[in-house]
């Protein structure tokens, strides 16, 4: 093995070949479980003699200084170091879990960063199998002189995309796509110092993204203050690691279920942040509804939500977690949350109370492996004075790129949608702002296209926005259209 710089198209090679040796022994959705860990531990161990051999140069050979806990980020005890793993033949997921565990134990801040995969399990895992994997990890050094925090940072996203692709529609749980990401990112407008908080992390790409902002734009990023909750313990440990790779120390993730045990607390109330971004699990019906009717925290403001939908729970818990003066928050949600009739109540309240800043209706196939259309919703703990008492609707329903069978953001829809958000003008057929009085006339429903035009390519409005011209809104189909036409023409 010889130290070189790796390329990204050769990390993501390596990265992705670690996975294909596991195929065929456990499901898809499992490769992550291991992977990561096994990741972190290579790289821990290569950064460690890294700093070592820099520390040894600095000190003229003195190795009782080069060992010396402040010479590096993390300690790695010698019997936990990558290459006695590498040493073992027998016995080898025992091998790797007691060294973590030491990891762990020598490091309190990665506490539970390894998960709770079954390393000892050797019917599921066997030797040859992991011998194999270690093989396969030690090809390459994985030092930050060969490989930046940036591109092993890109490297792991790319794992985790891959495995997403794998393991099929339960990757929603973990992964949110990461262009919509970007743009809920770009329309807060993240500052340094400022605290930002998802609710429901998934593996971090979130929190990542604000961090990436702020780097993008030459600020100041190393102040950020990233705070994330994830009740899945394998995906919360992925966070974790996630973010120790891509360099950032300065976070907290916690595992618990945000709606029954909202961990961050301050002064025995919910603590509040500059910016909130979230997608949550939409319309979870496993939830504690009546323990919300009176939920200490005071998140129920709003309402209830019925049993089946706990979308306005998470609704309620991020607009309770906005700082009350320089809160904001973007979430991404499925388009039911706009006129669903059962939340007509708590989105009434919403809107009444001014906090819904924007609502940006996005194409399908956006939500991780689901067709459904979804949407951002913006809100602010304090409109400016301009747009008090209004909401903007950004109707980008056809603003989505295609390849193949996947669907994004280019950076022309983005740019298109950022646009329009900062202006303070409509958009012809994209964009309206609109008084809470006009929508209290559509019975609180925040469905887009019901207040912006949308226009057929000859000019004129679309049938849709003609048919919702009429306040008759009941009427089938077949019937409105032969409403507008002026035909008495029934269903075919």
């Amino acid at each position: 093995m010889t130290n070189k710089l790796i390329t990204l198209s050769e990390l993501e090679a390596y990265l992705w070949g670690a996975a294909n040796l596991m195929r065929g022994s456990i499901d898809a959705g499992e490769y992550k479980n291991y992977i990561f860990p096994l990741l972190f531990v290579k790289r821990l161990s290569d950064v460690y003699d890294e700093e070592f051999e820099e520390a040894l140069e600095a000190s003229g050979n003195d190795e009782e200084f080069a060992v010396l806990p402040e010479q590096h980020a993390f300690q790695v005890p010698k019997e936990a170091h990558w290459k006695q793993i590498r040493e073992k033949n027998a016995e080898v997921g025992r091998a790797i879990q007691n060294a973590m565990r030491a990891i762990e134990t020598a490091n309190p801040r990665l506490e539970g960063v390894f998960g709770d995969a079954q390393w000892t399990n050797s019917n599921r895992l066997s030797n040859s199998m992991l011998r194999n994997l270690i093989e396969h990890f030690s090809m390459y050094d994985l030092r930050i002189a060969n490989v930046p925090e940036d591109e092993l940072g890109q490297g792991y996203e790319f794992l985790v995309k891959k495995f997403a692709d794998d393991a099929g529609h339960t990757a929603q749980e973990f992964y949110t796509n990461r262009t919509v990401v970007h743009l809920m990112t770009e329309l807060l407008q993240v500052k340094p110092a400022e605290s930002v908080y998802d609710p429901t992390c998934g593996t971090g790409g979130m929190l990542l993204s604000a961090s990436r902002y702020l780097k993008s734009k030459n600020k100041e990023h190393r102040n950020l203050r990233l705070y994330g909750q994830e009740r899945n313990v394998t995906t919360s440990s992925i966070a974790r690691m996630n973010l120790f790779l891509h360099g950032i120390e300065d976070f907290e993730i916690a595992r618990a279920d945000t709606l029954e045990d909202p961990h961050f607390i301050e002064n025995d109330q919910l603590r509040t942040f500059d910016v909130v971004l979230a997608n949550p699990p939409y319309s979870i019906s496993q939830w504690n509804r009546d323990a919300w009717k009176s939920d200490r925290w005071g998140r129920n403001t709003f309402g209830t939500p019925p049993q089946g939908r706990a979308d306005y729970a998470f609704f309620q818990h991020i607009v309770s977690s906005m700082d009350k003066k320089t809160g904001r928050c973007a979430i991404l949600f499925p388009h039911g949350v706009l006129f669903r009739k059962e939340e007509v109540a708590m989105r009434r309240a919403m809107v009444e109370a001014d906090v819904i800043d924007t609502v940006i209706g996005l194409g399908p196939n956006l939500f991780y492996n689901a067709p459904m259309e979804s949407c951002i919703v913006i809100c602010r703990s304090k409109k400016p004075k301009a747009h008090k008492g209004t909401i903007l609707f950004i109707d980008a329903v056809n603003d989505v790129t295609k390849q193949r069978s996947n669907s994004y953001l280019s950076d022309e829809n983005q740019n298109k949608i950022t646009a329009a958000f900062n202006s303070e003008e409509d958009v012809v057929a994209f964009s309206k702002r609109v008084k809470i009085e006009d929508i209290e006339a559509e019975n609180f429903d925040l469905t887009v296209h019901r207040y912006v035009e949308r226009v057929l390519a000859g000019g004129g409005l679309s049938v849709v926005d003609a048919i919702l011209g009429f306040k008759d809104v009941h009427l089938t189909m077949n019937k409105a259209v032969a409403h507008v036409l002026g035909s008495s023409a029934g269903p075919s």
